[in-house]
């Protein structure tokens, strides 16, 4: 009779693919207390679950932390989401957890994820819904508890931020049975008085505390809201139902005030800061328009008829300059000239050789007598000397044989 042989690898694959074909192994909750529990450096946490009679290996890889609150510890009653599968090299299951919540809050966070899932499929999460938060408003509305923490944060960082908003609340019951209504109410309320936009939240707390949040008619309610709506449920970690149905989600209430409030001082330093710029605008367009102005003057009086006549007076009153150095130089030169004329006339003048000892004679008619041929015995001559005339007769006449030779041969 021939059998059938396979390999272990051959097993674990068969027993792999029976695990994988399981749907109630595919998504599944598992209750127990936490037992070895290893946080990796890889970030993937080893641990395992037991009761009284069995145990259970589990892992949760780093991708799947995000959704873990609570740092895990031995001895802890938690219930795990995820699947069963088996790991083909060792030839053993273990569960592969997706979420892990104390217990006690368990079926609570089923019924959160279904209607999340649910809300989800009916669109009522989608982004294009969602309402634009005003950067100004005048009236804020709160839907919250009128004692505790939350309210007293809103208020005190709202009014600091901006002293002039109104604030409506609306004392609604936020834990218990009556709490979904009550705020459902609070809701319809502070739409109906016109309010700007509108806070709906609480302090923290367990699952079971914050439950009025994830209730499907306070979901509704939220998302049938005309105003727009800041959810502030919690703590930063707490997420609810309403969370993602608002128009913006809030990580504390004191958030939701600062989102919901514009902060006056930061306008008015906007406000200080743009009137600054404008002056600093201004100041330099009128700089420019200065310069500008100053340019075209310039311009204006190169092209003037005044500046003209000016620039011809002053060219005339060169010339005029120029013209009065040249006949001051042409007279210099006359002058410098006709003092060399009259040294040389002085030389040539009688009297000047009048006063180096010489004389000259004349006759009646007053003829220079330059010969004795024209004197005659008897004749009245007039002598010029220096300082005055001399009258004489001629008594006689002697000639001089060398002279009388030069004289001859001058006149030839």
């Amino acid at each position: 009779m021939a059998r059938s042989v396979y390999t272990v690898t051959q097993v674990n694959a068969y027993i792999k693919n029976m695990f994988t074909q399981d749907y109630m192994l595919q998504a599944l909750f598992v209750k127990g207390e936490v037992s070895n529990c290893k946080y990796h450096s890889s970030g993937h946490i080893y641990f395992t679950l037991k009761d009284q009679k069995g145990t259970l290996n589990c892992v949760m890889f780093a991708g799947n932390r995000s959704g873990l609150t609570f740092r895990m510890q031995e001895g802890q009653q938690v219930i795990v989401g995820g699947m069963v599968d088996v790991y083909e090299r060792d030839g053993k299951y273990q569960l592969y957890a997706r979420q892990i919540v104390l217990d006690g809050a368990g079926a609570l966070y089923e019924r959160y994820e279904q209607l999340k899932r649910e809300l989800e499929e009916l669109g009522m999460f989608a982004p294009e819904y969602k309402q634009p938060i005003p950067r100004f408003i005048r009236t804020l509305g709160v839907v919250t508890a009128d004692t505790g923490a939350a309210v007293r944060d809103i208020i005190q960082i709202a009014t600091r931020r901006n002293p002039y908003v109104q604030i409506l609340l609306y004392p609604a019951i936020v834990q218990g049975e009556q709490a979904a209504a009550s705020i459902v109410r609070g809701i319809r309320a502070l739409e109906k008085q016109g309010v700007d936009v509108m806070i709906v939240g609480r302090g923290g707390g367990s699952i079971e505390d914050l439950w009025a949040f994830n209730e499907r008619e306070v979901a509704q309610a939220v998302f049938d809201c005309s105003v727009p709506v800041i959810s502030a449920v919690g703590h930063e970690t707490d997420t609810t139902i309403i969370d993602y149905v608002a128009d913006l989600r809030a990580p504390t209430p004191s958030a939701a005030a600062e989102l919901a409030v514009y902060d006056i001082r930061q306008f008015t330093e906007s406000l200080e800061g743009a009137r600054m710029g404008l002056e600093r605008g201004m100041q330099r367009q009128l700089a420019q328009k200065r310069e500008r102005l100053e340019r075209y003057g310039l311009q204006l009086k190169v092209v003037s008829p005044g500046s003209r006549l000016r620039e011809r007076r002053t060219y005339l009153l060169q010339l005029e300059e120029r013209l009065e150095r040249g006949m001051q130089d042409v007279l210099t030169r006359k002058k410098h000239r006709m003092a060399l004329y009259i040294e040389q006339m002085k030389g040539l003048s009688p009297l000047q050789k009048l006063s180096s000892g010489y004389s000259y004679v004349t006759d009646g008619q007053g003829r220079t007598v330059r010969s004795i041929r024209e004197a005659e015995p008897g004749q009245l001559l007039t002598i010029q000397v220096t300082d005055g005339r001399i009258r004489a007769r001629v008594e006689e006449r002697e000639a001089i044989p060398g002279l009388v030779q030069d004289r001859t041969a001058d006149e030839k």
